[in-house]
């Protein structure tokens, strides 16, 4: 299958290809011209790729799931932690929404004048000065 069919038929363009192939995640196994020619078994290398990076995980990360040669090997404690990673997060965005519904509806004057959103606006400065670098607050406590 060359380059263009594979674009075709993974939705990854054809740019995007060849960086993959530069970074070792897919590799082509010979030319027709110019055009870069690949097995079938691409297709499903391209599909852990897009699934490791809707999950949050680098290329290298991901590059090290095909190391070992053509059969990937997930390392299930990698999965774990970024299962638990992708649980702070929404536990923080969870938050940042229940903060964000209540300043929509909020029948204080001004936001500022809101107890709740005090809290909220106190907990995002908190967590800053703590260097965590999420603006969000990391306690899931009911905003109402």
């Amino acid at each position: 299958m060359d380059i263009a069919e594979v674009a075709k038929r993974s939705g990854v363009p054809a740019s995007t290809l060849r960086f993959y192939e530069e970074k070792g995640l897919i590799a082509s196994v010979g030319r027709r011209g110019l055009r870069r020619l690949f097995d079938a078994d691409v297709l499903e290398r391209l599909a852990l790729i897009a699934l490791g990076r809707s999950a949050g995980f680098s290329l290298d990360e991901i590059g090290r799931v095909f190391a070992s040669g053509k059969r990937p090997q997930i390392d299930r404690r990698m999965l774990a932690a970024k299962a638990e990673e992708l649980d702070g997060m929404i536990r923080r965005l969870g938050a940042m929404r229940d903060g964000l519904r209540h300043a929509a509806v909020c029948p204080a004057p001004s936001h500022m004048q809101c107890p709740t959103f005090r809290r909220l606006l106190a907990g995002v400065a908190s967590a800053s000065m703590r260097g965590r670098g999420k603006n969000v607050p990391t306690s899931r406590r009911r905003l109402a």
